[in-house]
């Protein structure tokens, strides 16, 4: 191959590249478009103070457990048995046994190691507590070890707080 073979290639490929960047810069000038001053679909959404998350709002715990049934709470807390006990004596599995949790502190089960994060939030399990930590663990105790998704359903919630609730020796009295 000559250096004329070579010259006519490189002078091929650049009259390729000189024809595609002036069409783009002819159509440019043909099909001009103005940007409007202002967006056409304008989206608005609610103020929230980033450190306050829903989990942590306030709720009408007496009306959130008015939703629910401890029969209801019975079928929802399948989902539970997987990892956790609600028998009495019942033995820790994945998760600890909840016979007798609501009430008790959080992370009060000698037989069971619990996260460090659990352990320093050092609360007791109330209705209203039990109801944050069910939306989504994970975020309502940063570092917990539990690793269920969460129940966003406030009937299915409810009903297995009712169900937890019913499930010890003297229940907590109902708000």
């Amino acid at each position: 191959m000559d250096s004329f073979e070579i010259n006519k290639i490189i002078a091929a490929v650049l009259v390729i590249f000189i024809v595609i960047f002036g069409i783009t810069k002819i159509s440019d000038y043909i099909y001009y478009v103005e940007k409007p001053a202002q967006s056409s679909y304008k989206v608005e959404f609610a103020e929230s103070d980033t450190k306050q998350t829903s989990s942590t709002q306030a709720v009408d715990i007496s009306a959130l457990l008015a939703m629910g049934s401890v029969e209801h709470g019975k079928t929802v807390f399948k989902k539970c048995s997987a990892c956790h006990s609600i028998k009495k004596g019942g033995r820790n599995n994945i998760g600890p046994a909840l016979y007798n949790v609501l009430g008790r502190n959080m992370g009060a089960l000698e037989d069971y190691k619990y996260s460090k994060a659990l352990v320093a939030f050092g609360k007791n399990w109330t209705f209203e507590e039990m109801n944050s930590f069910l939306i989504k663990p994970a975020s309502y105790i940063k570092g917990t070890k539990m690793a269920f998704a969460g129940l966003k359903k406030e009937k299915d919630r409810a009903s297995v707080i009712l169900y937890m609730n019913a499930n010890a020796d003297s229940p907590l009295e109902l708000p």
